[in-house]
């Protein structure tokens, strides 16, 4: 029998309330000073760990502080300077291209609207809405690989297609809470809700998720399969 849309978007609020209890600190773990470090950050993060960007930015942000000095960056050094965390060639020139068209079209300022985000080279969807959600403050849903993940295992949306995911989870939590709701997915995937079998004897939320039973069901083996914060450090 298939579940109502009331039905649906109640259980999601009721999930969302249990996960901000789990994780009340869940925030972006990638480190950043201001919306332009958090934009290269999260660009850099694409196909690597927030850990690894995290020990790559410090050195890059030295050197390149500014968006016109990374506008201005040799493209070489900045290919040395992230080639730790992978596809560095590619990261390298989107990261000095943007920084270019936020000088030349945003007068230097990240822009806060997501259309105007996803003109930038290298960011989609995605970056843009963790630009907007804690860079600006402003409500998005980040649909990564975990959250979109969860979100199948969750039975809220059966898409594939980040885009059309993110509108049918838009449908059932309130809006104020899309930033919010994304980090604590994403914290839940990364430590309890794993890819490969998931730690469901130890999941707070797993009377509520149609999956429970995919991954460890045991509660001690479970246990033993949560990943603690010192992993992401």
């Amino acid at each position: 029998m298939s579940e109502s849309k009331v039905r649906k978007k109640s259980r999601a609020v009721t999930i969302n309330k249990i996960l901000s209890d789990a994780f009340p600190n869940a925030t972006c773990e990638l480190v950043y000073e201001n919306p332009f470090q958090l934009l290269v950050a999260t660009v850099l993060s694409a196909q690597c760990t927030d850990k690894r960007v995290n020990q790559t930015t410090p050195a890059l942000f030295k050197k390149y502080p500014s968006v016109k000095k990374m506008a201005l960056a040799d493209i070489k050094d900045l290919q040395q300077l992230v080639k730790s965390t992978g596809f560095y060639r590619v990261k390298a020139k989107n990261i000095k291209l943007l920084s270019q068209k936020i000088l030349t079209d945003f007068n230097g300022q990240v822009p806060d609207h997501l259309e105007m985000l996803i003109t930038l080279p290298g960011v989609g969807r995605k970056t843009a809405n963790v630009v907007l959600g804690h860079g600006f403050n402003i409500p998005g849903l980040t649909v990564d690989t975990h959250f979109t993940r969860l979100s199948r295992r969750l039975g809220w949306s059966d898409k594939t297609d980040p885009v059309k995911i993110e509108l049918e989870v838009a449908e059932l939590i309130p809006q104020r809470e899309w930033t919010n709701l994304s980090q604590r997915l994403i914290w839940h995937g990364r430590r309890v809700c794993h890819s490969r079998n998931p730690a469901c004897g130890a999941c707070v939320i797993s009377k509520l998720c149609p999956s429970y039973g995919v991954g460890e069901v045991d509660k001690i083996k479970a246990s033993r399969l949560v990943k603690v914060e010192a992993d992401f450090r």
